[in-house]
């Protein structure tokens, strides 16, 4: 690993030792000292920066070109990642599930259709789909009126087995927007049988039953499923941050862990552990509680965040569609309106992450030798998140700039 950024000293100049050059004491500016050795300076000033008399920071930089770490400052401290983390959930789902793995809602009915009578009932099993939206559920409508249907003589069944018993995740804090954790939605509501039966009715479709919760049977016939690969999913989930998405991947990734129970965070939470101890790290170091980055219980550090980035590089099939799933700065996402000008425009791609005192960014850049960078930056104890986006930044421009 290399060396550790050096303290308070001004390094905007830069001292050279007796393996750089001939002459031990010379000082020349950091844009004349070779690649990698002006970017350490350059980080290494602005560490400088008044704040970081009341907050820290932790950093790595590695070079996948060259496959050698080029900077790193507290980079193996604990930290929380706020939604960075959702860079590590994006590269297990990835590498675990795949780009084009189906979340699967499905419409099935038990019973007899007679003369336009389903005489049984009908059950709505949920994948949690977080885009799951009305147009939806109006093909589940439109799917049993081409059956010829226009009476149900049963219930309408809400099959929530997908997922545990949670709405709310592990560390949340109660006064946050905090998304609702249901494997049957509507337009992010938990509202999908209350909503389904009204567009019965005005189908006039007459539900002579109840509503309630239960399995689908084996043997129920499926009428209809809609299908939405989990990359479309991710879209959002890393470009606008949306920590639905990202809980409803984090589940599915659950799911894959082979437990025929309904799937929970700490299942989650395993699948996640296997990654970080097959890329060399004891998983007991680290706390991942959950998908979206919210809780307060989270603890990665950056040498772990850059081990993922590494991972996923060297895995085209992990890092050509993670690449083009996060922001770019300067131009979409929750980078739009940051690194506006300059080298890192359009150049760096990265997860942004905040919570309430911290700041994150962690991704990709290609500095100006042509080398393929990735980086972790978390700042954590700030008062502002303004003045941590502003330091990573400053960070992203003085790796991309020649």
């Amino acid at each position: 690993m290399a060396g550790a950024a050096s303290g308070r000293g001004s390094m905007a100049a830069y001292a050279v030792n007796d393996e750089d050059t001939a002459d031990a004491d010379t000082v020349i500016s950091e844009e004349d000292l070779p690649w990698p050795a002006n970017v350490k300076a350059r980080i290494g000033s602005l560490l400088e920066n008044d704040m970081f008399e009341t907050s820290t920071v932790g950093i790595m930089v590695y070079d996948l070109t060259a496959d050698s770490a080029i900077f790193c400052h507290n980079a193996r401290q604990l930290m929380r990642p706020a939604s960075s983390l959702k860079m590590m959930v994006a590269v297990a789902a990835l590498d675990r599930l795949g780009y084009g793995y189906k979340y699967k809602t499905t419409l099935s009915y038990s019973g007899t259709i007679d003369s336009c009578v389903l005489r049984g009932d009908i059950y709505c099993k949920g994948d949690f789909d977080p885009a799951f939206t009305t147009s939806d559920l109006n093909d589940f409508v439109d799917s049993l009126k081409s059956l010829g249907i226009d009476t149900i003589a049963g219930d309408i069944c809400a099959d929530f087995s997908m997922k545990d018993d949670d709405r709310l995740g592990e560390g949340w804090c109660w006064d946050d927007d905090n998304p609702v954790l249901s494997p049957l939605l509507v337009s992010r509501k938990d509202e999908f049988v209350e909503s389904f039966r009204k567009k019965l009715d005005r189908a006039g479709i007459v539900v002579d039953g109840s509503v309630r919760s239960c399995r689908t049977p084996g043997n129920a016939r499926r009428i209809c499923t809609v299908e939405r690969a989990i990359g479309d999913v991710m879209i959002r989930m890393m470009k606008k941050s949306d920590n639905l998405y990202s809980e409803s991947v984090f589940y599915h990734l659950a799911a894959s862990s082979g437990s025929y129970a309904p799937a929970t965070a700490k299942q989650g939470r395993q699948v996640m552990n296997r990654l970080i101890q097959q890329l060399g790290f004891k998983p007991s170091k680290y706390y991942i509680a959950d998908g979206s980055g919210l809780s307060l219980y989270n603890y990665v550090s950056p040498e772990l965040e850059v081990a993922f980035l590494k991972y996923a590089y060297k895995h085209k099939k992990i890092y050509e569609p993670l690449r083009e799933l996060m922001p770019v700065a300067g131009v979409d996402g929750t980078l739009d309106d940051r690194m506006l000008r300059g080298y890192a425009r359009g150049n760096v791609h990265a997860k942004t992450g905040t919570v309430t005192g911290v700041s994150a960014l962690a991704g990709y850049c290609t500095a100006a030798n042509g080398h393929v960078l990735c980086f972790s930056i978390i700042n954590m104890g700030i008062r502002h998140s303004s003045s941590g986006r502003r330091f990573q930044d400053r960070v992203c421009e003085a790796l991309c700039r020649p």
